[in-house]
């Protein structure tokens, strides 16, 4: 396990890596990401990616981290090709990223079936739950992989993209949302009644009268 202090060197490594080799737009998320990991997640993410505290190498992809588990997130839902994890940095309340599990850089390329119907189904429970006038969807790709931003906007007028002014959120803000955005709904139960079987030994049935 990394001391405190071996964590700190490696995070400060890794910070120079994404100021020197990433656009300006992405330096910011990259950084809060690395910044955001405990001693653990940060040896676990070496590990995946092949990376020492003395290699001098670029930064490698922390989605994928993200999927296995390796590094912590706010997961509010999932299936077999994509999840969805609310943004630790947002530009505005709800602002969730869905991120393929297939590693890809190719932001060309259409997204498969299960990604479009992760992406329509958390866009429609934020909308649901949070009451945002509209949702913007932005594809990116950042540590060469593709993401995609959903991200609720509340003002009738004005454009929101990833690009915006971002706030860290509160660790109690995140777990709230997360309790609110990953809430299934739960399906009526209609029991049908059971018919009653009639003993015929004990009750007597009384026929009318046959009149002649």
């Amino acid at each position: 396990m990394l001391i405190d202090e071996q964590a700190e060197s490696i995070k400060e490594q890794l910070i120079k890596h994404i100021e020197k080799g990433f656009p300006e737009e992405q330096q910011e998320f990259a950084i809060q990401q690395i910044l955001s990991m405990n001693s653990e997640q940060l040896e676990e993410f070496l590990k995946q990616n092949n990376l020492s505290a003395k290699e001098n190498e670029s930064v490698q992809c922390i989605f994928c981290s993200i999927i296995s588990g390796n590094a912590s997130s706010y997961k509010i839902a999932e299936n077999e090709e994509a999840i969805a994890v609310l943004e630790i940095n947002p530009v505005s309340k709800g602002h969730t990223l869905i991120i393929p599990k297939n590693h890809s850089s190719d932001s060309s390329k259409d997204f498969e079936n299960g990604i479009k119907e992760l992406i329509n189904s958390v866009s429609d429970k934020i909308k649901e739950k949070l009451k945002p006038k509209k949702m913007m969807t932005e594809n990116k790709t950042l540590f060469g992989h593709q993401i995609i931003n959903l991200i609720p906007n509340y003002e009738n007028d004005g454009i929101v993209s990833s690009d915006s002014k971002r706030n860290p959120a509160k660790k109690e803000e995140l777990e709230e949302l997360q309790k609110i955005l990953a809430e299934e709904k739960r399906k009526k139960i209609i029991r049908k009644s059971k018919p009653q079987k009639i003993n015929l030994k004990k009750e007597k049935l009384l026929l009318p009268k046959r009149i002649p």
